[in-house]
């Protein structure tokens, strides 16, 4: 009778120790699965992926190239040119398919040298990694363009291509940066607020609008490319090449926010383009990064 006693108590010992590791067990899995679907949840999981978009893009880059082709090779001022651009992978084959990146598969920015002419445009896609688009440039000399594109499987990706166009080139003039970061657009007054503006820092671009009569403040921004705005910014040397999204695209004014990080100490030229009432306005400003 006391082995049975003896026996029974053992078990009981042994029973309640598996009971309790396996319920340890499974609040460690719970603790696991719900951070896990923490960082998934409908509020947090979009935001998360759309700022990692922004400059912080987690997919592999894959390894592409931009073959640009200008129509007439000799470009002349004022007059239509027809610009090719082909992504090629790294055996030179094209590549066929492209995220949506804002509402487009490929975005070309075009700057002038000095950095006083910009254009945001979009070619058509014409198949077989073919980008094609007829475009005007205002006056001779050297401009950049910039392709932005997505390749499917891929990281958000920037080519670049230097070219010269031929007519009058009015006298370069150096950017200076701004000492009040304020103006007026289209009637409307824009002021840009940088807080902490370092190199290699994370910095928020906040973008206030008014009317610029009334000073009432403007909350009926549109999207523009699907989003309250757009940011480009480059250094004046047009190396150093920043595409930014807003980190709240759905915003309508008065305020929109940015957040980018300057790579280097210089002098840039940030663009912010803008939507209402259907038509797109661009508020350019001019800093100096410590």
């Amino acid at each position: 009778m006391k082995k049975w006693i003896v026996t029974l108590a053992v078990l009981s010992l042994l029973l309640a120790g598996c009971g309790a590791n396996k319920s340890a067990g499974t609040s460690g899995a719970a603790g696991h699965a719900g951070h896990s679907g923490h960082q998934e949840t409908p509020a947090a999981g979009p935001k998360q992926e759309e700022h990692a978009g922004h400059g912080a893009e987690a997919k592999t880059e894959l390894s592409t190239k931009a073959v640009w082709k200008l129509n007439p090779a000799q470009t002349q001022a004022g007059r239509e040119t027809a610009v090719s651009i082909q992504i090629q992978d790294d055996k030179g084959q094209p590549v066929e398919k492209f995220d949506l990146n804002h509402e487009k598969q490929l975005h070309l920015i075009a700057v002038s040298k000095d950095l006083s002419y910009f254009d945001h445009i979009h070619p058509e896609y014409k198949g077989k990694g073919v980008f094609e688009i007829t475009t005007k440039l205002p006056a001779g000399g050297a401009y950049k363009l910039f392709a932005d594109y997505v390749p499917t499987g891929g990281a958000a990706t920037t080519k670049s291509e230097w070219i010269q166009v031929e007519g009058d080139a009015p006298a370069a003039k150096a950017p200076e940066p701004e000492s009040k970061l304020t103006k007026v657009v289209d009637g409307k007054e824009v002021s840009l607020q940088i807080d902490g503006l370092a190199a290699g820092k994370e910095v928020m671009l906040t973008y206030r609008l008014s009317d610029a009569a009334t000073k009432r403040p403007i909350d009926n921004l549109e999207p523009y490319l699907g989003a309250v705005g757009h940011v480009v910014i480059l250094d004046e040397a047009a190396e150093q090449y920043l595409h930014v999204h807003p980190m709240d695209e759905k915003a309508k004014g008065p305020e929109a926010e940015f957040m980018t990080t300057f790579p280097k100490s210089g002098v840039y030229k940030i663009w912010g383009q803008f939507q209402q009432a259907g038509k797109t306005f661009i508020v350019p400003f001019v800093v100096k990064v410590p």
